[in-house]
């Protein structure tokens, strides 16, 4: 296998996190005076009784919890929760729970007992029926579609989550929590919200009118852990060639984008392609929401704010990025250019802020050169459209898109570089694609990775900075 110019520090691949699901166990009720004859006829029921009965069975579940809830609501002392430990709230909670249970005269086992007093303490500490959710780590978006629908992504596909909110009051409440926390706000006169949850996830919500048939939530969440680029190797993404080719290309400072749809792993990349940055570097970060996790030491970090309230207070990313620009960095990173900020990230790529990056939303590497021209457009600046490529022919010296293919998984399709201009038409030479022979057992994608056969633009630039790539990178078929 290809070998790749190893730093002190360079991580080794790790074993893929194999997450379990914490989803959890149905739960029966029971009557204490409940009688069941000792020889009574097994009667079988049909699968349409059984589904029947199993709903019945979490409905009059998510009931006694809300009793419980309010109960407790009418118990505790709310305002000492913050100051209580979780083991004298849990203690205090499960007390309560018990008193109330034999009040309404439903018994349950310790099993059930115990999720039932963990709903609660969700209840009463965190996001209610969503704790559930943003505790299992296999899961990375959490998408509701009003308070009984919530699907879950998990290895690439949705499903639809046996979790649900008892009403859309309970929905509604959880959504005020979370902005709440953050100064905003969310009703009628202002149908719409960002914020971020404590651990990091991005949360966006929808609510009536706009919502027609109930609040829409999104939740993209946090990745504890970064991926490094051997791990993504490791994992099937890209091959050992490609990353020795992005190895070359950040380390010496090529203006970088990441190209993608919703879901494709773009962050993960951009996250991935930072571990090649020197330490000694100063870098300045600007994202919406702070979801990069660069580990180098000298790190200027910066995130936008929307208006408060009152409509005051917006720090927009192009704010940031302006600002940046005085901080004196070597390199900027911007988490996801979308706006006015483009030209201002153009022109910090060509002043001497070699080696940026960013993201952006589009299907190839071509649509992304069209995606930055409809920005520059969009700012109001009236630049011709021969200017507009001409900065971004100048700006711009490699595209890497990545793509979430139909069975889930996630490849780095495309790694594009920027030649210049050629008669007024952006100029570009893709290196390494990734090649879809058909689909496998179970749906799984069937492809492989192979380089075009197109010597580096830059391959002179990589030999005078230390990096001398053999040409068989560029001719040889990648393994799997």
């Amino acid at each position: 296998m290809f070998k790749r110019y190893q730093k002190p520090n360079d991580p080794k691949p790790t074993a893929e996190p194999d997450a379990k699901s914490s989803k959890s166990a149905p739960v029966s009720i029971e009557k204490p005076d409940a009688v069941v004859p000792a020889m009574a006829p097994a009667a079988v029921p049909t699968t349409s009784e059984e589904n029947t009965k199993d709903q019945k069975r979490k409905d009059r579940l998510i009931d006694v919890r809300m009793q419980m809830h309010k109960r407790l609501l009418e118990t505790l002392n709310l305002a000492a929760i913050d100051k209580a430990t979780e083991s004298d709230l849990r203690r205090e909670i499960a007390a309560v729970t018990h008193d109330g249970l034999q009040e309404i005269g439903i018994v349950l086992n310790k099993a059930e007992r115990d999720q039932l007093v963990q709903e609660l303490v969700d209840e009463v500490t965190g996001l209610g029926p969503l704790e559930v959710l943003l505790r299992d780590d296999s899961i990375a978006d959490i998408l509701i579609n009003g308070h009984k629908q919530i699907f879950i992504e998990q290895s690439g596909k949705l499903t639809l989550s046996d979790v649900r909110f008892a009403d859309e009051k309970h929905l509604l409440r959880v959504i005020d929590k979370i902005v709440s926390a953050v100064g905003r706000r969310v009703d009628e006169s202002n149908p719409y919200v960002d914020a971020r949850l404590k651990d990091g996830s991005r949360f966006n919500a929808i609510v009536p009118p706009i919502a027609v048939d109930g609040a829409l939530v999104s939740i993209r969440k946090f990745k504890k852990e970064k991926l490094s680029i051997d791990q993504l190797a490791a994992f099937g993404a890209f091959t050992e060639e490609m990353a020795a080719y992005l190895q070359s290309a950040v380390a010496t400072r090529l203006n970088i984008i990441v190209s993608g749809g919703t879901g494709s792993g773009k962050t993960t990349t951009l996250n991935a392609l930072s571990g090649f940055i020197a330490n000694d570097e100063r870098i300045a970060t600007i994202e919406d929401t702070a979801e990069l996790q660069l580990q180098q030491t000298h790190l200027a970090r910066m995130e936008s704010r929307p208006a408060n309230v009152e409509g005051t207070g917006a720090v927009t990313q192009e704010d940031c990025l302006r600002n940046a620009l005085r901080m004196r960095p070597d390199r900027i990173i911007v988490g996801e250019t979308r706006g006015a900020e483009v030209l201002d990230m153009l022109q910090a790529m060509n002043t001497g802020h070699d080696g940026s990056m960013t993201t952006i939303h589009a299907n190839n590497a071509r649509d992304a050169i069209a995606r930055l021209e409809n920005m520059i457009a969009m700012t109001g600046v009236d630049l011709p459209i021969s200017a507009s490529r001409s900065q971004i022919a100048s700006a711009v010296n490699l595209i890497v898109q990545v793509k979430r293919l139909q069975d889930g998984s996630r490849r780095m399709t495309s790694i594009t570089e920027i030649v210049g201009m050629e008669g007024g038409i952006i100029s570009m030479q893709e290196i390494f694609k990734y090649e879809i022979h058909g689909t496998g057992e179970g749906g799984k994608i069937i492809g492989d990775f192979t380089p075009t056969g197109m010597r580096s633009f830059y391959a002179d630039r990589f030999k005078q900075w230390g990096y001398d790539l053999p040409a068989s990178i560029y001719t040889k078929v990648a393994a799997q």
